[in-house]
């Protein structure tokens, strides 16, 4: 298929770009940092500039888009100017999902498991209470709105907290945590929040088994299959990698101020277990970051 994925350099993109070109021809976009979208068929492209995006479209005649471009966190999104994140999060996915009925393809847009409720208990299904607490989720819920508006042929993934190893200078809450670990520092990390992970390079082979045209027209829990906190994760990744748990500091999502209100959004992920996608344990999947640290 010709794949083009929005969002290249980011840290799941530029998995997502390994893991498609394997058997697909894929042109990848990044804005500011290229990552490692030039060691493929790349095009350096502001997601906003309408025009310019249909452009691409017209030149590559995409059979589906991997839309993952967004100011992809809670922090990047509160730090952000509001209406910045509203073009980039919702105005540029209502223009490419247009363009993808304009051309015919697939649209896989990725959200975020922070668009639900987050007091209503573990395990949360794909019709469950949404209650977006940050300007992210916000924008991420708004989001799918204008995929369903504007595309017929889409499929909206409800991604689950990724961890990983970051490709090209992206990092994340986990690789800066077993950072900080080496050097021997303790990490404040929450006791009381749980999510259900899922490792970046599991999550860019999952996208690719989603591609199956059986997958559309529908929202998607997509996640790992173990219901675990911060906490729970780091003790893992102390027993896994040999260091001390006591650099563990074990705290509630209430001790820290302006945090979003987020107790549990863990997912329910049977629909995709159904479909044989499966996640790896998480074990399994932190000894694979933990090898991908050591390779580098």
């Amino acid at each position: 298929m010709r794949i083009l994925i929005t969002g290249g350099s980011g840290l799941l993109g530029q998995y997502v770009n390994i893991e498609l070109a394997k058997e697909h021809e894929i042109l990848t976009l990044f804005n500011n940092k290229s990552g490692n979208t030039t060691l493929f068929n790349s095009a350096n492209i502001d997601i906003t500039k309408n025009e310019k995006l249909k452009e691409v479209f017209e030149n590559f005649r995409p059979e589906a888009v991997i839309h993952l471009a967004a100011v992809a966190s809670v922090q990047n999104a509160h730090a952000g100017n509001r209406g910045k994140v509203y073009e980039i999060n919702v105005n540029a996915t209502e223009n490419i999902s247009k363009l993808c009925t304009m051309y015919n393809c697939k649209l896989i847009y990725s959200s975020t498991d922070l668009v639900y409720a987050g007091y209503r208990g573990e395990f949360l299904k794909e019709n469950s209470k949404k209650d977006p607490r940050s300007l992210y989720a916000e924008t991420k819920l708004i989001g799918e709105a204008q995929v369903i508006r504007n595309c017929e042929n889409y499929l909206i993934l409800r991604i689950a907290l990724l961890f990983g190893h970051g490709l090209y200078g992206r990092y994340n809450h986990f690789g800066s945590t077993f950072e900080k670990f080496r050097r021997g520092e303790s990490v404040n990390l929450f006791y009381d929040q749980y999510r259900t992970p899922l490792e970046l390079s599991d999550t860019a082979r999952m996208i690719k088994q989603l591609l199956n045209p059986e997958f559309t027209g529908m929202i998607l829990n997509v996640g790992g299959s173990e219901r675990v906190s911060r906490v729970d994760m780091a003790e893992i990744l102390c027993e896994e990698s040999g260091l001390p748990k006591s650099l563990i500091n074990s705290i509630s999502l209430y001790d820290i101020q302006g945090i979003p209100d987020v107790q549990d959004v863990s997912l329910d992920i049977s629909i995709m277990k159904d479909a044989g996608i499966n996640p790896s344990p998480i074990g399994d999947s932190i000894r694979r970051v933990l090898n991908s640290y050591h390779n580098t």
